[in-house]
């Protein structure tokens, strides 16, 4: 925790009681009363986030238009004053170095709002992006963010602000103030809920933070929750969904791309490697990163990928899907075999162990610790048991 960075609320949140994680580097609430808990209550009341950890930066200058037009995705060329628009800083190849928010605050004059996890990568590339007489400052470390997210975040705000938001649109924000602080309120957020992304300097977060709950509408929100509200509305976070691997045609974000200028990493969206695809689980237990996914009904038993090979426009066939799908099966059916070989090793372990504690055969208890605790697929483990031809 000593080499954590924390934001201005941390201590507020260990006081009352939330658990806390590591982070992009941070040490941040992921829940309080508990992530289902939170994400019910975001999709009918209100939640508040501290979501302090993301960076913010600055652009202006004569020029500062067009320089982030070629530098970065977003379609900066209709962009009004007063709104904002959602895009992405490419590598040269097209992939993702991270997705972004550019508010328009005048004539050549941005703020950006950037991932934890990229600030510094992302504001030297927006610099060396960046031509002389534009300026660039990252103000990431003096502004603090609170996500006020729900159905109910609309008339919360608007009693706390004392001010009519109904007229404040989609990706729309307003300057205001705030127990004489500036406060930027942003239309936004990234719950798939409505909402409002506020901003003000990071001296006040807390001050802020305490004023929103005195609503007893406003309930505190984690990580956790944000993350199962994003998924839930198709949202991608980078790291996950999003990487610098893969462009965002590829990650089911085409439709975002409209700038018609040479931008960064135009030319490397032409071509379409894999699609990415959703997958719905059934029961409670989640997905992990790194595990296998068994599907019935024999279209792919042993294997469930995130990607797949796509045609030019991104939509493959199902033939394709099929060829693809085989080519992958036969690939890894040698990591498959060594996964089994390993199974059966831990098997032979936990048998060891049965007959030490007087078992004549292992329990289902006892298999189950192969899918549970050493996380293999329950469909693989099943092949294991069988394999061994253990009594279960």
């Amino acid at each position: 925790m000593a080499d954590m960075l924390t934001t201005p609320l941390a201590a507020w949140h260990e006081a009352h009681g939330a658990k806390m994680a590591p982070f992009a580097g941070w040490w941040m609430p992921i829940q309080y009363e508990g992530i289902l808990a939170e994400h019910r209550h975001t999709r009918t009341q209100a939640s508040v986030f501290d979501i302090c950890h993301m960076g913010e930066f600055t652009v202006k200058g004569k020029g500062a238009k067009d320089a982030l037009l070629h530098a970065f995705s977003h379609s900066l060329a209709t962009l009004k004053e007063g709104r904002c628009r959602y895009g992405f800083i490419l590598n040269e190849e097209g992939g993702v170095l991270d997705d972004c928010i550019v508010y328009n605050m005048g004539e050549d004059d941005y703020f950006i709002v950037v991932n934890a996890a990229c600030i510094d990568r992302d504001f030297k590339t927006l610099c060396e992006r960046m031509p002389a007489g534009v300026a660039c400052q990252d103000l990431s470390s003096q502004i603090g963010k609170i996500d006020l997210q729900g159905p109910k975040s609309c008339e919360v705000l608007e009693r706390f602000l004392g001010q009519n938001l109904h007229d404040l649109g989609y990706f729309a924000f307003r300057e205001t103030a705030w127990n004489g602080r500036r406060l930027l309120v942003s239309r936004t957020g990234y719950t798939g809920e409505l909402g409002y992304e506020l901003y003000i300097e990071a001296a006040s977060a807390q001050a802020l933070w305490e004023a929103l709950l005195e609503d007893e509408r406003v309930k505190p929100a984690g990580l956790g929750a944000r993350d199962t509200l994003r998924m839930e509305a198709g949202l991608p976070l980078y790291g996950d969904e999003l990487d610098e691997k893969h462009t965002p045609v590829e990650a089911g974000m085409g439709r975002m791309m409209k700038n018609e200028c040479d931008y960064v990493g135009k030319k490397g969206l032409e071509q379409v490697r894999e699609v990415l695809l959703g997958l719905e689980l059934e029961g409670r237990r989640a997905a992990r990163h790194g595990r296998m996914l068994g599907i019935e009904d024999g279209f792919l038993t042993k294997l469930a990928l995130s990607v797949i090979e796509g045609s030019k426009d991104g939509y493959p066939d199902l033939e394709e899907r099929r060829e693809f799908i085989t080519k992958v099966i036969s690939q890894e059916e040698e990591k498959f075999s060594r996964l089994i070989d390993s199974g059966l090793e831990i098997l032979a372990q936990l048998t060891g162990a049965a007959k030490e504690a007087g078992k004549t055969e292992l329990t289902g208890q006892d298999a189950f610790k192969l899918y549970d605790t050493y996380g293999f697929p329950l469909d693989l483990t099943k092949e294991i048991l069988a394999e061994s031809s253990m009594t279960v």
